[in-house]
């Protein structure tokens, strides 16, 4: 992907409080309607409510409600959908979400391929397997050795573990040395700022908790050794120039700037997600040539860390037809009814991963508020880099503005 090379201007100056705006006689403006609705469902599961930094007097309203019922909470969210003025394509697809997944926590009789499009617009569809067949063709010449593909890519991968306590420094290191890339790009809102916490025993790998006014906790998983690319990786998917960039670019233009309250929520089974993480995933491609990948090399030198990134380049754009797998496993597990441990013998053969991997892949695909979720790294990725086209200047604008899938899905089908 060529580099970036414009700016967008600088974003307002977050204010230290957010209020809600005046309600109208016939009850809170559609922003304010918005956020109760996602913090009231969000009390059903948790983790629902990935973030929220709006009001603080409508989430000290929904704590001190009792439970709405979730069939009332969707036909709520339909309603104000229906009320909404033209214009405002991008919340009345948030409000189509929630309408879905009230329905899904309500018993509605709903598909797998129902709900991931209700929730996130697009539907889950398996990948032949010949594709996967074609990328481990071209991993087999790219990896050392002879023999099965999966051991030689588990040997080429475990080469380049990082030691345990290198993780920390290294994840630090790589913060500061993509922050300043992405200040290069586009400006950082004064005062954002990234704090990296190590943890065990979660389903994933790594999470960005955003807590408003600026600032991230990113949550690395290093229960799994992890690898020189894999840090990278992360760093650039969880903050620089991913999660933490956008969320932070948006609050500061789209909440502070523009008064938009809407954004100040993030909701798991809405489309929001799928932009968010199609940013992430290209974020990761960014990183990996030019200054960027200039950058996160020198950063793990001076860590004591070796990182060859044009081969880690070539192995990594190689592997990216594999990430359709998970695609395949959620579809195994939640409509052809595959038990797990086939699902992750399935997800170990052709995404070529470790066993505990695999398992722990399987984990996330069945976690009640991810189990959908899976779909929006393939599908975000693909339409965000079908939207930027050969116009790289655009992921600037899916960091600061309100970008619909439905936008997304007609450059997708237009390519």
């Amino acid at each position: 992907m060529p580099e970036l090379r414009w700016r967008a201007p600088a974003p307002a100056t977050p204010r230290a409080h957010l209020t809600s705006p005046a309600t109208s006689a016939r009850g809170a403006d559609p922003a304010s309607a918005y956020l109760l609705l996602g913090l009231r469902l969000g009390r059903h599961v948790d983790g629902l409510v990935d973030f929220y930094y709006g009001p603080p007097e409508l989430r000290d309203q929904v704590d001190s409600e009792p439970l709405t019922d979730p069939r009332q909470l969707g036909g709520q969210a339909a309603e104000l959908a229906d009320q909404l003025a033209p214009g405002s394509e991008w919340l009345r697809e948030q409000l189509k979400g929630i309408a879905v997944y009230a329905g899904v926590l309500a018993g509605d009789a709903t598909t797998f391929a129902d709900e991931t499009e209700g929730c996130y617009g697009v539907r889950s569809r398996r990948v032949s397997e010949d594709v996967f067949a074609a990328a481990h063709e071209q991993l087999d010449a790219l990896l050392p050795g002879d023999g099965p593909l999966g051991p030689r890519f588990q040997g080429w991968r475990e080469q380049r573990a990082v030691p345990r306590e290198q993780i920390g420094p290294a994840l630090e290191a790589l913060v500061a040395a993509l922050r300043e890339w992405t200040r290069s790009v586009v400006h950082l809102p004064d005062g954002e700022s990234v704090a990296i916490d190590l943890v065990r025993g979660e389903p994933w790998l790594a999470f960005n908790y955003y807590l408003g006014e600026l600032r991230s906790r990113v949550a690395v998983n290093d229960e799994l050794p992890l690898t020189s690319d894999e840090l990278v990786s992360l760093v650039a998917h969880e903050a620089y120039p991913g999660h933490h960039t956008e969320h932070a670019l948006k609050e500061a233009e789209l909440v502070c700037g523009r008064g938009l309250l809407e954004e100040s929520i993030a909701l798991v089974p809405t489309p929001q997600p799928l932009v968010s993480e199609g940013i992430a995933k290209l974020g990761e491609d960014l990183v990996l040539d030019g200054a960027a990948a200039t950058a996160a090399a020198e950063a793990l030198a001076g860590c004591g860390i070796d990182y060859d990134r044009d081969h880690v380049r070539a192995v990594l754009t190689a592997c990216e037809p594999l990430a359709w797998v998970g695609e395949n496993a959620a579809l195994m597990l939640h409509v052809d009814g595959v038990d797990r441990e086939t699902v992750s013998e399935y997800i170990e053969r052709w995404r070529l991963l470790s066993r505990a991997r695999a398992q722990r892949a399987v984990v996330f695909l069945t976690d009640p508020t991810w189990r959908a979720y899976s779909c929006t790294y393939v599908w975000g990725k693909r339409l965000c880099a079908a939207w930027l086209g050969d116009d790289v200047t655009r992921f600037v604008r899916l960091l600061t503005e309100q970008i619909t899938v439905r936008e997304l899905l007609a450059a997708d089908g237009a390519r």
